[in-house]
């Protein structure tokens, strides 16, 4: 197979792991999500990268958004929501980060793919992505490693991104007033 060939494999593959997430909980995270203050993402290695990758693109719809970690985030409050992204969902450090969050009395939503993962059981909002985070995992993705989790978990929040500016009445289209511009 040529990348093209592999590219209709891995959009069919995505096409499967999308729609078999559950609406309920997509619409739980929504709601979550626009009645906050904040939104504070966190993740590690990949996914951390789909998260902020969301970050930037709900900062360009007008939302208050911040990363984990970073030198500017401001503190977390009992207004706002951490979204943590973990395939795995026993990320240590994120747990770590979920236990100081609730002890402010901030709501936490993870997105995972193991509903009985610890950092699921520590949410009060969960939504489970069923792809893969270990291709060696029988019936799951030929990909490596996390690939089809974190290409899923993009691609969902890139479409939460556009029900919730739909949601504000915010028109997307106009966020490129907000993209960098000292590039």
């Amino acid at each position: 197979m040529n990348p093209v060939d592999y590219s209709a494999k891995i959009i069919t593959e995505l096409q499967e792991i999308l729609a078999a997430i559950d609406p309920s909980q997509s619409e739980l995270l929504q709601n979550a999500l626009l009645t906050s203050k904040r939104v504070f993402v966190a993740g590690a290695g990949r996914s951390l990268l789909m998260m902020k990758a969301f970050a930037m693109r709900m900062m360009h719809a007008g939302f208050s958004v911040n990363v984990v970690g970073e030198t500017l985030t401001p503190a977390l409050t009992k207004e706002d929501i951490l979204l943590v992204g973990s395939g795995s969902g026993e990320t240590s450090t994120l747990r770590v980060i979920i236990e100081k969050a609730k002890k402010t009395g901030a709501e936490v939503a993870a997105l995972t793919t193991k509903e009985t993962s610890s950092i699921a059981q520590m949410a009060d909002y969960v939504l489970i992505i069923p792809a893969s985070v270990n291709h060696l995992e029988a019936g799951k993705s030929w990909q490596p490693g996390g690939n089809s989790f974190e290409q899923s978990m993009l691609i969902f929040l890139d479409a939460m991104v556009i029900k919730l500016a739909e949601c504000k009445g915010i028109d997307i289209s106009k966020g490129l007033n907000l993209h960098a511009n000292l590039e």
